[in-house]
């Protein structure tokens, strides 16, 4: 195709019929939700569920206004406002079949950092009826050996001295909800939107922490009248590539950034709501009264999951997910854990059969069309293993249950944090906020084993079960000596009987 449509408002009846558009008017919709942190994962996810509803709604209350809080967003942002805030949601199913659907239900965006106190007079606005985040498992402040808000962080301590200048998430949540209080608003909800297990009572705990300190009346105001409800989402969505971007240059049309995602989606959510909300129970969202099973399903087998492949498969030379449940071992491995480490630990859940959500996902995981790269999934290892797998550790040392597949992970992570390459000397692209302090910890592993799990911010008490480090200690060894992780995954299932001949 010689033409290339530019995609914005205009343009949208211009696109290839094979695109979808919004049906709705865009122009009459106001921002009653805030989205802080947008992402793929939320342009695939709430955005997505959000441009249903409103497709199938006369209301026009429920636009969502996009909020980045730092420098690195002012991408995001200029690209959304160069197209009207549009953007190409691109589902790719594991037959190769492609779906490009155009979501609208962004309408606009601020970049808090360029003017905090406009940023939080947003947040305040009496429109905005729901605060909506994802800010990763890091964005909480929530140190998770002693289960508290970590006040020693720089940005913490700047916004407990400048209330009206905040530079984190927390800063800017109380700050708003101030001005709503002075103002005698009705607060807003504040809805987690992270892989976090209890995600909105960890963000009511980490809120209620650092406005006592800064202010403890609005402290009890918040916890009077704030609500945090807990959520279980789902959808894999991995990062945009120059490929993605070319290939639908190639059906005609520009779009800067667009979003890839798998078809399968799920959104479940308590309802507790402190302003209102959208009906997405009528676009799939499912409101439950305790989401506690969902999440723990869904932390202690996707996404353990992913950290078990991703760990391991890094290690190995596995560049991808889909790459990793292609090789048979490593597809044994993941679904060895999975039955033998996270499953006996899980509650039942109610409408799931287990052992076919398991299929699925290893289903899911092998998509071949879903190039999930492992960078991506390794990112921020030191926030998601104390919440994917070092609990289902915990909890097996306790009950007597295994823990010697998980073993191997950390023990690959310390090799993965110390060395920065795999079993062939290539680097490894490693993105964690405490990098060099993980780097540290487990660089005087050569010297004393048990270096790595001294970190006690990641670890906790784990260096303190002799059953667990006898494991960890000579798997490290091994490791450190032989670094062929395929060897060691083979012979932990050997010892299960596990592999076929």
């Amino acid at each position: 195709m010689n033409t290339t449509i530019q995609l914005n408002q205009k343009n949208l009846h211009n696109l290839p019929d094979s695109f979808v558009v919004p049906t709705y008017d865009r122009s009459k919709l106001k921002s009653g939700i805030v989205h802080i942190g947008v992402g793929g994962f939320h342009r695939s996810h709430e955005a997505c569920y959000n441009d249903d509803f409103l497709a199938l709604s006369e209301s026009t209350e429920w636009g969502i206004c996009g909020m980045g809080l730092r420098e690195a967003d002012r991408k995001i942002g200029d690209i959304l406002k160069q197209q009207d805030y549009l953007y190409t949601l691109i589902v790719k199913h594991p037959d190769g079949h492609q779906e490009n659907r155009v979501i609208g239900s962004l309408v606009d965006f601020v970049l808090a950092s360029d003017d905090p106190s406009a940023a939080t007079d947003r947040l305040a606005d009496v429109q905005t009826k729901i605060v909506s985040l994802t800010i990763t498992e890091g964005g909480y402040h929530f140190n998770s050996a002693t289960n508290a808000f970590d006040f020693d962080d720089s940005d913490v301590q700047h916004d407990l001295a400048n209330p009206q200048s905040p530079k984190m998430i927390f800063g800017f949540l109380a700050e708003a909800l101030r001005k709503r209080r002075a103002k005698g608003l009705p607060a807003f909800t504040i809805q987690s939107c992270d892989n976090i297990q209890h995600n909105g009572d960890i963000t009511r705990k980490m809120l209620l922490a650092f406005a006592e300190k800064q202010d403890p009346e609005l402290a009890q105001w918040i916890a009077e009248e704030v609500r945090f409800p807990n959520a279980m989402v789902d959808r894999i969505t991995p990062m945009t590539t120059l490929q993605d971007i070319a290939l639908l240059k190639e059906e005609g049309v520009q779009d800067l950034w667009p979003v890839t995602c798998e078809p399968f989606t799920q959104w479940i959510i308590e309802d507790h709501f402190s302003n209102g909300r959208p009906a997405w129970e009528s676009v799939g969202a499912q409101f439950v009264q305790d989401v506690t099973p969902y999440e723990l399903m869904k932390i202690r087998l996707l996404n353990a999951g992913h950290s078990v492949l991703g760990l391991l498969g890094s290690i190995h030379g596995h560049a991808t997910i889909d790459g990793c449940i292609a090789d048979p071992l490593f597809a044994s491995y993941v679904r060895r854990f999975m039955d033998v480490e996270a499953t006996p630990i899980l509650a039942p859940v109610d409408g799931i059969n287990l052992d076919e959500y398991k299929s699925a996902l290893i289903e899911r995981f092998g998509n071949p069309n879903i190039k999930d790269n492992l960078a991506r999934i390794c990112l921020e290892s030191s926030s998601k293993l104390p919440k994917f797998i070092i609990p289902t550790m915990m909890e097996n040392l306790e009950k007597g249950g295994s823990t010697k597949l998980a073993a191997l992970v950390i023990a690959a992570w310390c090799y993965y944090s110390d060395k920065g390459v795999d079993k062939d000397g290539v680097a490894l692209d490693i993105m964690d906020d405490i990098k060099l302090e993980l780097h540290d910890y487990a660089s005087k592993t050569e010297q004393d084993s048990l270096a790595f799990l001294k970190l006690e911010s990641v670890f906790g008490e784990l260096i303190q079960h002799k059953t667990f480090t006898d494991e960890y200690v000579g798997m490290v060894k091994t490791l450190y000596t032989n670094l062929d992780i395929a060897a060691q995954m083979h012979t932990l299932l050997s010892e299960d009987q596990l592999l076929t001949a």
